[in-house]
């Protein structure tokens, strides 16, 4: 098909339950999008969410978002397109986010038809595919066996533009997908209406964050993409923020480990030939971009495990002479409460974060100044909720009164800000799953549609 002029895509926020300010909203608005397109979800928050089958996005939130982006693409006759549904994509978060629309459709009185594409990959099929020699693990994670795929609770694929494009010829009003490929719900109905897919998808990995691309950046703010036959411009919706070469460039790189190929499913986007074009009014042009299609179609599985149940303590010490001693002190302290376990492995059980000394990067932090005071995170993990709070009390009572080398004061070696010192945190979830699955013909995201009258169907 050949390519209309342009094509311009509406992104509101950089996940959906974010918010965006109304007047960002109301401008993209006017520039008459054809498509209004949110992620609706990450991994970056970890595997508990998709393990427990939760959002960690607010349901308030996700719903006044959905209910303008809705009543608009209504109004406006364009489709809304929802990747990587209630934050990770599985059953329970497509069914949650589904939930919301149909609550919208009721509360205003609207019909719209509504797609749903799930992203949950059977366990069977996986067990074939391993069985086959088509399953591969990814970022150093081990080989995947029959005993990994069953202990999962919830196993996604992350779907690529074909689902949505599917949806679009269905002609659908919403569509809500499971596990996306961030790009996807923005370069799909692009790549239906004869846009080049590399730039389309190269669009939809800036839009995909919204206006976070932009100087000053934010993930709650709206941002306009505007596709051309060879290019495609990035337009700021609020006058406080504009697009520059360099915040373009610097998050083409986003999450990214090689910053000139940029791998997804079906291919990748090859970036050694792309130029960014500041123009007036804070927008920037992109070209050159191209899309490489892979030998095989594979698709990045997900899967989330439980790992057991946490609590945690926070608390503070500020004594020069402990701070200077930390590190032999939270040993001593680990050796006498694994005593007490003589049987457990405390530590795999039993993580301190230091605030102040390497809390954020670990043993990797490359900075070793003193500070004068330390923020004390400890974290137990045990195979029970009972067990987990056992363990961070043994801890954390035998740390409040080690005897360390110096100490003369006897009231306790910890601040604690709360009042109880422990706080149960649940379950603990591990990622299990991170593998490339090659495909082999299975229709892994069937469509499902159906019409919503004023809420009912």
């Amino acid at each position: 098909m050949t390519a209309e002029k342009v094509f311009k895509v509406l992104s509101p926020t950089a996940i959906l339950g974010y918010g965006f300010p109304k007047d960002s909203f109301d401008r993209g608005m006017a520039e008459s999008p054809d498509l209004i397109a949110v992620d609706g979800g990450s991994t970056d928050p970890g595997p508990h969410y998709l393990g427990c089958g939760k959002s960690f996005t607010d349901k308030e939130g996700v719903k006044r978002d959905l209910s303008i982006m809705i009543r608009a693409g209504l109004t406006a006759k364009i489709p809304v397109a929802v990747g990587t549904s209630g934050g990770s994509g599985a059953a329970p978060h497509l069914a949650w986010c589904a939930g919301i629309v149909r609550e919208i459709a009721r509360e205003n009185n609207l019909t719209l038809k509504l797609g749903l594409v799930p992203g949950d990959i059977p366990k069977e099929t996986l067990k074939k595919a391993l069985a086959e020699n088509r399953i591969t693990p990814l970022d150093h994670k081990e080989p995947l066996t029959p005993d990994i795929i069953e202990s999962a609770s919830h196993i996604v694929a992350q779907m690529g533009i074909e689902p949505f494009m599917a949806a679009h010829d269905q002609e659908c009003d919403v569509i809500l997908a499971g596990r996306a490929y961030d790009p996807a719900p923005f370069a799909a109905l692009a790549v239906i209406k004869g846009f080049d897919k590399g730039l389309a998808l190269h669009m939809g990995k800036i839009l995909e964050c919204a206006a976070i691309a932009a100087t000053p950046g934010s993930g709650s703010d709206c941002a306009l993409g505007i596709l051309e036959p060879n290019a495609f411009v990035l337009k700021p919706l609020n006058p406080e923020r504009k697009f520059t070469r360099m915040s373009v460039a610097a998050h083409s790189l986003y999450e990214k480990s090689d910053p000139y190929h940029l791998h997804g499913p079906g291919g990748s986007l090859d970036l050694t030939q792309s130029r960014f074009e500041e123009l007036d009014q804070g927008m920037v042009r992109v070209s050159g971009t191209r899309f490489e299609s892979s030998e095989k179609e594979t698709v990045k599985l997900e899967g989330a495990t439980l790992a057991g149940f946490r609590t945690v303590s926070v608390a503070g010490i500020r004594d020069p002479l402990l701070i200077d001693s930390i590190d032999p002190v939270l040993a001593a302290v680990k050796h006498q409460v694994e005593s007490f376990f003589p049987d457990m492995e405390l530590d795999n059980r039993i993580h301190v974060s230091l605030y102040g000394a390497r809390g954020v990067m670990g043993n990797l932090e490359p900075l070793q100044t003193k500070a004068h005071e330390l923020g004390l995170l400890i974290e137990a993990l045990g195979d029970t909720q009972e067990q987990a709070d056992t363990l961070c009390s043994l801890f954390r009572s035998t740390l409040l009164h080690y005897g360390y080398e110096g100490r003369v004061a006897t009231a306790g070696n910890l601040a604690f800000p709360f009042s109880p010192s422990d706080i149960p945190a649940g379950q603990v979830f591990r990622f299990s799953i991170y593998h490339l699955m090659e495909t082999a013909g299975e229709n892994l995201f069937p469509l499902a549609c159906e019409m919503i009258q004023g809420g009912g169907q």
